[in-house]
């Protein structure tokens, strides 16, 4: 929740009239309950989907996650939610059918890669990837999966694609 990314994230997009809500999964710092690797942890992101859903004052609901937070925002397919954006998703934290219902989905998703990823490199997601529907993916040169120097391009993708998802809502 405090990470570089999703700090540069909730504390930047509002100034773009993007409201946020972050949230910290099961048994991290002060949060109830015990994390178990994946399991339980997309219950959490629905939960966070029904609150932003009842807070909103409109605009499209985006769900964003950065790394173990991108692969279990990209298992929930609410009907609510205009699209997804996932930062340096290692997609290795469910199975990989649980990641083929939001590949499949005819929404909008936008992965945010890191050139540099310690993780996972960016080819292999592309190709992990690559049979999914309406999705853009955009690699950031030189980024770590951390993003260090490098979040001001992640917030500008971000605002860009959920702006694009307002107009898409409004002329739709």
């Amino acid at each position: 929740m405090r990470s570089i990314v999703i700090s540069a994230l909730f504390d930047t997009l509002p100034q773009f009239g993007i409201a946020c809500l972050r949230f910290n999964f099961r048994g991290v710092e002060g949060s109830s309950g015990e994390h178990s690797e994946g399991r339980d942890e997309p219950l959490d992101v629905a939960a966070a989907v029904d609150a932003a859903a009842g807070a909103r004052a409109g605009g499209p609901l985006t769900l964003a996650g950065w790394s173990f937070g991108a692969d279990m925002a990209l298992t929930i397919t609410d009907d609510r939610l205009a699209g997804w954006v996932a930062i340096a998703p290692p997609l290795r934290f469910r199975p990989a059918t649980a990641y083929d219902p939001v590949g499949q989905d005819a929404r909008p998703k936008l992965l945010e890669l890191a050139g540099n990823d310690e993780f996972r490199a960016p080819s292999e997601i592309e190709v992990e990837t690559r049979a999914w529907v309406n999705t853009r993916i955009e690699t950031i040169a030189g980024a770590s999966h951390f993003f260090v120097g490098r979040t001001a391009r992640v917030v500008e993708l971000t605002a860009e694609f959920v702006r694009s998802l307002s107009r898409t809502t409004e002329t739709g």
